[in-house]
This record gives C-alpha cells, structure tokens and sequence, in this order.
C-alpha cells in the first residue's frame, strides 16, 4: 500500500531554503578559505574576497584552543540547564546567574588571598581553596532557588516557573550590584607560567587548566550520574517522578540534589572564566547563560554528554568560524560578530536535526 505523505507547505519551502543557503555559506566560505591556505593568490580565493590573505597555522591553533576552553565553559554551564529541564521540566533562566555568583565569589576570595600573600607564595592552594569557595556558594545559590522560588510552583504550568526562573535572574544580577557596586571586578594577576605559552604546546598555561578542569568536572558527573545510587535516583526521577516516589525514592530530595550539582558545575565555570577573562561583572552570567542554553539544545536537551559537547561545538564555532567562513567572505567586521555565529550553529542544528545533535532525553510524560 502507498503512503502518502503530507503536501509541502510554504513553512517547509522556507526552511529548506533557509537549510540550502545555510549551507551553501558555509560551504563556499571554507572552500575560499582553503584556497587562501594554499595560495592568497588564487582565482576563486580573490573573486569571493579581493582582500583575502593566508592565515597562520599558529593562529590556527590558538582559534582552536581558544574556543575549546570556552565552550567547556558553556559545556559546564549547559549541564545544570539539562540536568533541571530533564527532572522538572522546565528551563531554568536564571541558572546564568548562578555561574555568575561563583564567578564573583572567586573574583572575592582570590584578592582576598592575594592580599594575605597566598596568592603568590602557593598559587595552587589557592585557586584550590577559591574554587571550593566558588563551588559551595554556586551551589547554595542554586538550592535556595529551587527552595524558594521553584518549589512553591511545582505543578503549575510551566510558563510560571519559567517567568520566575527571568524574574529571579535579575533579583540576583542586581542583587550584587547593590552589594559589590556596578561595573567590572578584576580578579588578581595569575602567575607568569599561567600567562606564558607552555614550551613544548605553545599554549597558554591557563587555557590548558581550564580544559583540564573541565574535563575532570565532566568525568566526575558522569561518574555520579551513572556509577552512583544518588545518580540512578535522579535517572529514575527524570524518567517518571511518580513511579520514581513509588519505588521509595525521595523526590524533593533527588531535585534539590540535581540543583545542588548544577550549581556546583556552574560554580566551576564562574571560577575557570575569571581564570580565563580576568574580571566579571554583574552581567556575566547573562549571554554565556544564552549560549549554554543554546548548546545544552544543540546537543540535545536532556542529554549530558551532548550538553558538553554542543558547548565545545558552540565555542569552537564562534571562534573559527569568523576568521574560516566569515572573513573569506569578505564580511566586515567578522570578529565582531561571533555571537551571531553562536546563534546561526544553534538555527542551523535545529533545521538539520530538530532534537540536537545526540538527540533528546526527555521523561516520559514529555514524550508523551
């Protein structure tokens, strides 16, 4: 028997044109691109950009590294908005400014250290210290959220708590501006060997440490998650809260939980972005919280290993892309726009792949 399938509406016209020239810019901007590497003078490299010159492969390895520690924050950032949207449901808004809270309690703790000389006689204890310090401030920002703000509103419809999660995105933004003042805080100088290349990479020190944090972070949740009872609580939970209460697991203590370590997460990408930018304001948390967000769906909300990932896929893409797609392009001003860039992989992946890159886990009554 034949199937018959659904006439095409002018909507899916749309989307495969915007799914076409998607494509075809990407697709040409790299080709100009390779053309510029192999010689500036080629036909096809000048006839996109008169003004195209080789890019070195120095500097190709600093985009590359550059926008890998920035998307293992987002990737940190993106765990803690798919770890709550796959136990209640809901996307939690404010979660942006609980990154920021531990960014400024390791902007505070660090030049406190620094001011009692640990931060330049034992530079490891003391970012060691700064980071727990960030963590468990992070952490109790989260809970008290989730105690405060969300629980009261459980069962509601979800456009409640997701109105709540911006209004208390703003208590807390402005909230430290009262108490620290507006503007920038700088964190104290890290030491040479963090600021220097390493020798034999030709890294800098400290995008090294922020990978490496990050990665240890990520190890340590998936261990919990999937190695641990507390992890196969918050799975059940996920899947089904009441078959999950029926079995005799605690709810309201499994949510707290999934919050608590959310927020840690966030408390580790607050203290690696002072690390990593040097100063934070009360606004930090507001477009890095977006593009967490954004990735957390480009991997596929729901889906841990995919938020890491669509964090690494979103940073990468808005550090390169401007100079390997943007720039062959003859664009102007290229370097200005990598958060559009951001924004354009996240349209893009949802005109390819609608449910993200490693797909959705979502509970059942979602898929339902």
């Amino acid at each position: 028997m034949r199937v018959r399938h659904a006439p095409r509406t002018r909507v899916d016209w749309f989307l495969t044109f915007l799914r076409f020239s998607l494509t075809a810019l990407v697709t040409v901007g790299l080709l100009a691109f390779i053309g510029q590497q192999i010689d500036p003078d080629n036909f096809f490299a000048r006839a996109v950009n008169d003004d195209a010159s080789r890019l070195s492969w120095e500097s190709i390895k600093d985009l590359v590294v550059s926008g890998l520690s920035q998307g293992a924050m987002y990737g940190l950032i993106a765990l803690g908005y798919s770890m709550v949207y796959g136990v209640l449901g809901f996307i939690n808004f404010a979660h942006g400014e609980v990154f920021m809270v531990g960014a400024m309690t390791g902007m505070i703790t660090s030049n406190k250290l620094a001011d009692g000389g640990l931060w330049e006689s034992n530079f490891v204890l003391a970012i060691l210290i700064a980071i727990i310090v960030s963590v468990l401030c992070s952490t109790m920002t989260a809970v008290l959220m989730e105690r405060v703000a969300y629980r009261p509103l459980r069962g509601s419809p979800r456009l409640i708590p997701l109105i709540t999660s911006i209004g208390v995105s703003f208590f807390i933004q402005y909230t430290s501006a009262l108490l620290l003042g507006p503007g920038a805080k700088s964190y104290p100088q890290l030491p040479d060997w963090l600021r220097d290349d390493i020798p034999w990479l030709g890294i800098e020190g400290k995008k090294i440490v922020v990978l490496v944090v990050a990665a240890v972070s990520m190890a340590g949740l998936w261990y919990l998650v999937e190695r641990t009872k507390t992890g196969k609580a918050m799975r059940a939970v996920a899947e089904d809260k009441e078959i999950a209460s029926l079995m005799g697991i605690d709810v309201d203590r499994t949510i707290v939980t999934t919050f608590a370590v959310g927020g840690a997460m966030a408390g580790v990408a607050g203290i690696l972005w002072g690390i990593l930018f040097g100063s934070v304001t009360e606004f930090t948390g507001f477009l890095p919280g977006i593009k967490a967000f954004s990735a957390a769906v480009v991997g596929g909300i729901g889906n841990l290993g995919g938020a890491m990932a669509g964090g690494l896929t979103l940073g990468s893409s808005e550090s390169l892309a401007p100079q390997m797609v943007l720039e062959p392009l003859g664009v102007t001003g290229h370097t200005q726009l990598k958060d559009a860039v951001a924004f354009l992989v996240l349209i893009f992946v949802l005109l390819v792949k609608p449910t993200g890159l490693f797909g959705e886990r979502l509970s059942s009554e979602d898929r339902a």
